[in-house]
């Protein structure tokens, strides 16, 4: 069993973080979303990993990632030149996926649950394909299944305006090989793309062996900022872990599961969790609020924020003003003169420099 992660893609609905940077590499609590998908391979237990990625960004990927050491796994970057569906960059992952099964992740969602509960089905059924399906209010926006009462999926619409359930595909996929022919059988989409739910529409035409499981925990696709934010609440709930390894001094206030790593320096603040603050970071006279991740070498003064992420290298002088709902980027500089603006909110990519003046 190997496993096909997809780290392509422009991310225009995550811009401009994304203008300069991969947004599977977006940090959530504190680590690149791509990495959560790579340990749930991992402690599913398969070692041979492929990770797609685009000429813009694949090197940071590989920078970032690395070999797959540190998760023990042993990652093959395959290169797509062109954004050109699902279903494509499995096709151009064919040489590394040869005749084993896979399971395809994409590098941007988040899921709950172990993936090897869904292996386990996935093999003990001899599947052709399998599908991972969540209840969404808005099924119109993404890949919709319809399923009968045994879990066989009977048909698959990419956005339809009329979706026949309410059921969204999630971005998790187990194929036998028997999917590559399905692909070659295929055309592009209205969209140019070569569409992977085409491709498993062609396995359900041909009578192949084709189910369909639903989540029962949460799914989180973090294209959108909001969707960020709102996985990063949710992993400070249910991952987070007190520890503080930095310094904090006697005139600060610590309450609620807290993180501060190594090097940071926490000096007359108030810091209730749950918060993640990274390596080397310098905290002096703010209040930082709930499900705020805020990454390495991260400047604060005279700042007061909840539920943020503020991304590795930004400084923060002066703003009384609280920050909330925003994601700042890479080394922004962001600093407020003495008069105070009414009301603060940000969206900001990375190198920014913003200085706020009345």
């Amino acid at each position: 069993m190997k496993a096909l992660i997809l780290s392509g893609g422009k991310g225009t609905r995550l811009r401009p973080l994304t203008y300069t940077g991969a947004k599977q590499l977006v940090p959530v609590a504190n680590k690149p979303i791509l990495w959560y998908g790579i340990e749930a391979i991992a402690a599913a237990g398969i070692t041979e990993v492929g990770i797609v990625i685009s000429p813009e960004t694949g090197e940071e990927v590989k920078a970032k990632t690395g070999d797959g050491d540190r998760f023990g796994i042993q990652i093959t970057y395959i290169l797509q030149e062109q954004p050109a569906g699902l279903a494509h960059a499995v096709k151009v992952a064919q040489p590394f996926l040869k005749d084993s099964p896979f399971i395809l992740y994409l590098g941007d969602n988040l899921v709950q649950g172990e993936l090897g509960l869904f292996l386990e089905h996935f093999q003990s059924r001899d599947l052709d394909a399998l599908t991972l399906l969540c209840h969404v209010p808005n099924p119109s926006a993404f890949g919709v299944a319809k399923v009968d009462e045994q879990g066989r999926v009977l048909q698959l619409v990419e956005k339809p305006l009329d979706p026949p359930s309410n059921l969204a595909l999630v971005g998790i996929y187990f194929f036998s090989p028997v999917i590559h022919e399905a692909i070659a059988s295929i055309q592009p989409s209205a969209r140019g793309e070569l569409e992977i739910t085409d491709a498993i529409q062609s396995l359900i035409d041909q009578q192949k062996f084709v189910e369909a499981l639903q989540i029962q925990g949460w799914w989180l696709d973090t294209g959108k900022k909001d969707d960020l934010l709102e996985a990063n609440q949710i992993i400070l709930d249910t991952c987070l872990t007190s520890s503080i390894q930095g310094q904090v001094d006697a005139a600060s206030k610590i309450s609620g599961r807290v993180q501060i790593c190594a090097g940071s320096r926490i000096i007359n603040c108030t810091i209730r969790g749950p918060v993640v603050i990274g390596n080397n970071c310098h905290l002096e006279n703010c209040f930082i609020g709930p499900y705020s991740s805020i990454g390495d070498a991260v400047k604060l003064v005279d700042a007061d924020l909840e539920h943020s992420v503020i991304l590795q290298g930004a400084t923060i002088v002066g703003i009384h003003q609280r920050i909330v709902d925003s994601v700042i980027g890479q080394r922004v500089q962001l600093r407020v003169a003495p008069q105070r603006p009414k009301a603060l909110r940000f969206m900001i990519g990375d190198d920014c420099q913003i200085e706020l003046c009345q």
